[in-house]
Protein backbone atom coordinates (compact mmCIF):
# COMPACT_ATOMS: atom_id res chain seq x y z
CA UNK A 1 0.00 0.00 0.00
CA UNK A 2 1.55 3.40 -1.10
CA UNK A 3 2.23 6.28 1.75
CA UNK A 4 0.07 9.09 1.87
CA UNK A 5 2.17 12.27 -0.15
CA UNK A 6 2.28 14.39 2.91
CA UNK A 7 4.03 11.31 4.74
CA UNK A 8 6.67 11.34 2.00
CA UNK A 9 7.53 14.69 2.24
CA UNK A 10 7.59 14.68 5.57
CA UNK A 11 10.11 12.07 5.83
CA UNK A 12 12.20 13.89 2.96
CA UNK A 13 12.76 16.83 4.78
CA UNK A 14 13.46 14.98 7.90
CA UNK A 15 16.28 13.00 6.28
CA UNK A 16 17.49 16.91 4.78
CA UNK A 17 17.48 17.99 7.50
CA UNK A 18 19.25 15.59 9.62
CA UNK A 19 22.17 15.72 7.13
CA UNK A 20 22.44 19.36 7.48
CA UNK A 21 21.93 19.31 11.25
CA UNK A 22 25.12 16.73 11.29
CA UNK A 23 27.30 18.75 9.31
CA UNK A 24 25.97 22.10 11.17
CA UNK A 25 28.40 22.95 13.70
CA UNK A 26 31.37 21.57 11.34
CA UNK A 27 29.88 24.55 8.84
CA UNK A 28 29.70 27.20 11.44
CA UNK A 29 33.38 26.42 12.55
CA UNK A 30 34.91 26.02 8.71
CA UNK A 31 33.03 29.58 8.11
CA UNK A 32 34.79 30.91 11.18
CA UNK A 33 38.38 29.87 10.55
CA UNK A 34 37.66 30.85 6.59
CA UNK A 35 37.10 34.78 8.05
CA UNK A 36 40.03 34.67 10.82
CA UNK A 37 42.31 33.44 8.06
CA UNK A 38 42.41 36.59 6.00
CA UNK A 39 42.87 39.32 9.61
CA UNK A 40 46.44 37.42 10.15
CA UNK A 41 47.61 37.73 6.76
CA UNK A 42 46.21 41.78 6.72
CA UNK A 43 48.20 41.54 9.85
CA UNK A 44 51.32 40.40 9.07
CA UNK A 45 51.24 42.28 5.72
CA UNK A 46 50.46 45.81 7.79
CA UNK A 47 53.86 44.57 9.53
CA UNK A 48 55.61 43.96 7.02
CA UNK A 49 54.84 47.12 5.46
CA UNK A 50 55.66 49.24 8.36
CA UNK A 51 59.16 47.50 8.90
CA UNK A 52 59.61 48.18 5.07
CA UNK A 53 59.31 51.91 5.57
CA UNK A 54 60.60 52.62 8.82
CA UNK A 55 63.87 50.90 7.26
CA UNK A 56 63.46 53.17 4.00
CA UNK A 57 63.06 56.11 6.56
CA UNK A 58 66.50 54.99 7.86
CA UNK A 59 68.37 54.47 4.72
CA UNK A 60 66.99 57.83 3.82
CA UNK A 61 68.17 59.41 6.88
CA UNK A 62 71.78 58.17 6.43
CA UNK A 63 71.88 59.24 2.62
CA UNK A 64 70.93 62.62 3.56
CA UNK A 65 73.76 62.54 6.26
CA UNK A 66 76.55 61.68 3.64
CA UNK A 67 74.84 64.21 1.40
CA UNK A 68 75.22 67.07 3.34
CA UNK A 69 78.33 66.40 4.76
CA UNK A 70 79.76 65.67 1.06
CA UNK A 71 77.98 69.09 0.71
CA UNK A 72 79.59 70.99 3.96
CA UNK A 73 83.00 69.72 3.83
CA UNK A 74 84.99 71.58 0.82
CA UNK A 75 87.39 69.00 0.26
CA UNK A 76 84.20 66.39 -0.95
CA UNK A 77 83.05 69.34 -2.64
CA UNK A 78 86.26 70.02 -4.70
CA UNK A 79 86.80 66.05 -5.37
CA UNK A 80 83.25 65.85 -6.55
CA UNK A 81 84.44 68.92 -9.59
CA UNK A 82 87.67 67.13 -10.43
CA UNK A 83 85.47 63.57 -11.11
CA UNK A 84 82.42 64.94 -12.14
CA UNK A 85 79.63 62.99 -11.80
CA UNK A 86 81.30 60.42 -10.52
CA UNK A 87 79.78 59.81 -6.61
CA UNK A 88 81.89 59.67 -3.73
CA UNK A 89 82.03 56.35 -1.42
CA UNK A 90 81.24 56.56 1.88
CA UNK A 91 84.37 55.65 3.52
CA UNK A 92 85.69 58.67 1.09
CA UNK A 93 82.91 60.99 2.71
CA UNK A 94 83.88 59.86 6.16
CA UNK A 95 87.61 60.18 5.66
CA UNK A 96 87.42 63.76 4.19
CA UNK A 97 84.86 64.75 6.90
CA UNK A 98 87.52 63.64 9.58
CA UNK A 99 90.21 65.07 7.91
CA UNK A 100 88.77 68.56 7.89
CA UNK A 101 87.64 67.77 11.24
CA UNK A 102 90.92 68.15 12.47
CA UNK A 103 91.89 70.76 10.07
CA UNK A 104 89.60 73.19 11.82
CA UNK A 105 90.51 72.18 15.04
CA UNK A 106 94.37 72.90 14.35
CA UNK A 107 93.39 76.46 13.18
CA UNK A 108 91.02 76.96 15.78
CA UNK A 109 94.08 76.19 18.27
CA UNK A 110 96.59 78.40 16.03
CA UNK A 111 94.43 81.60 16.34
CA UNK A 112 93.52 80.97 20.17
CA UNK A 113 97.22 81.16 20.52
CA UNK A 114 97.27 84.56 18.03
CA UNK A 115 94.55 85.94 20.14
CA UNK A 116 96.56 85.37 23.34
CA UNK A 117 99.65 87.09 21.92
CA UNK A 118 97.67 90.49 20.99
CA UNK A 119 95.87 90.03 24.39
CA UNK A 120 99.50 90.18 25.99
CA UNK A 121 100.65 92.74 23.89
CA UNK A 122 97.43 95.25 24.16
CA UNK A 123 98.24 95.14 28.30
CA UNK A 124 101.48 96.12 27.07
CA UNK A 125 100.27 99.03 25.12
CA UNK A 126 97.74 99.85 28.10
CA UNK A 127 101.21 100.06 31.04
CA UNK A 128 102.91 102.34 28.45
CA UNK A 129 100.10 104.17 28.03
CA UNK A 130 99.29 104.79 31.60
CA UNK A 131 102.99 105.74 32.26
CA UNK A 132 103.19 108.18 29.86
CA UNK A 133 100.15 109.98 31.29
CA UNK A 134 102.06 109.84 34.17
CA UNK A 135 104.88 111.71 32.98
CA UNK A 136 102.92 113.80 31.21
CA UNK A 137 100.61 114.75 34.55
CA UNK A 138 104.06 115.36 36.11
CA UNK A 139 105.00 118.08 33.94
CA UNK A 140 102.06 119.87 34.04
CA UNK A 141 101.83 119.65 37.37
CA UNK A 142 105.47 121.01 37.45
CA UNK A 143 106.03 123.20 34.73
CA UNK A 144 109.18 125.20 36.07
CA UNK A 145 110.74 121.49 36.21
CA UNK A 146 111.33 122.22 32.26
CA UNK A 147 114.32 124.69 33.16
CA UNK A 148 116.63 121.74 34.28
CA UNK A 149 116.44 120.69 30.60
CA UNK A 150 118.95 117.56 29.97
CA UNK A 151 121.65 118.14 27.76
CA UNK A 152 121.95 115.99 24.31
CA UNK A 153 124.89 114.11 26.08
CA UNK A 154 122.05 112.45 28.75
CA UNK A 155 119.90 111.77 25.45
CA UNK A 156 122.54 110.31 23.80
CA UNK A 157 123.48 108.31 26.82
CA UNK A 158 119.67 106.78 27.15
CA UNK A 159 119.80 105.53 23.50
CA UNK A 160 123.45 104.15 23.73
CA UNK A 161 121.94 102.48 27.49
CA UNK A 162 118.88 101.00 25.42
CA UNK A 163 121.02 99.90 22.41
CA UNK A 164 123.80 97.99 24.46
CA UNK A 165 121.23 96.05 26.73
CA UNK A 166 119.62 95.11 23.34
CA UNK A 167 122.59 94.45 21.68
CA UNK A 168 123.73 91.89 24.36
CA UNK A 169 120.23 89.70 23.49
CA UNK A 170 121.09 90.01 20.23
CA UNK A 171 124.60 88.91 19.92
CA UNK A 172 123.66 85.90 22.27
CA UNK A 173 120.41 84.96 20.32
CA UNK A 174 122.30 85.50 16.28
CA UNK A 175 124.02 83.10 14.98
CA UNK A 176 126.46 83.94 11.88
CA UNK A 177 126.92 80.40 10.45
CA UNK A 178 124.79 81.19 7.16
CA UNK A 179 122.79 84.16 5.63
CA UNK A 180 119.40 82.05 5.85
CA UNK A 181 120.21 80.56 9.29
CA UNK A 182 121.06 84.70 10.52
CA UNK A 183 117.85 85.77 8.97
CA UNK A 184 115.88 83.44 10.60
CA UNK A 185 117.75 84.09 14.02
CA UNK A 186 116.76 87.44 13.84
CA UNK A 187 113.51 87.72 13.29
CA UNK A 188 113.02 84.87 16.30
CA UNK A 189 114.77 87.71 18.24
CA UNK A 190 112.87 90.41 17.21
CA UNK A 191 109.83 88.50 18.32
CA UNK A 192 111.23 87.04 21.78
CA UNK A 193 113.08 90.51 22.73
CA UNK A 194 111.73 93.32 20.94
CA UNK A 195 107.84 92.99 22.76
CA UNK A 196 106.89 96.24 24.08
CA UNK A 197 107.07 95.15 27.65
CA UNK A 198 110.17 94.35 27.14
CA UNK A 199 111.52 97.10 25.61
CA UNK A 200 109.63 99.11 28.34
CA UNK A 201 111.72 97.22 31.21
CA UNK A 202 114.91 97.98 29.31
CA UNK A 203 114.19 101.92 29.18
CA UNK A 204 112.90 102.07 32.50
CA UNK A 205 116.47 100.27 33.88
CA UNK A 206 118.59 102.65 31.75
CA UNK A 207 116.63 105.93 32.63
CA UNK A 208 116.70 104.60 36.73
CA UNK A 209 120.22 104.28 36.17
CA UNK A 210 121.42 107.55 34.58
CA UNK A 211 119.31 109.20 37.33
CA UNK A 212 121.42 107.92 39.82
CA UNK A 213 124.07 109.22 37.89
CA UNK A 214 122.83 112.44 37.58
CA UNK A 215 121.24 113.04 40.73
Amino acid sequence: MAEPPSAAAEDSWGKVDAAYGDNGLDSDDEDSDYHQEPYKESYKDRRRRAHSQAEQKRRDAIKKGYDDLQAIVPTCEQQDFCIGSQKLSKAIVLQKTIDYIQFLHKEKKKQEEEVSTLRKDVMALKIMKVNYEQIVKAHQDNPNEGKDQVSDEVKFNVFQGIMDSLFQSFNASISVTSFQELSACVFSWIEEHCKPQTLQDIVIGVLHQLKSQLY
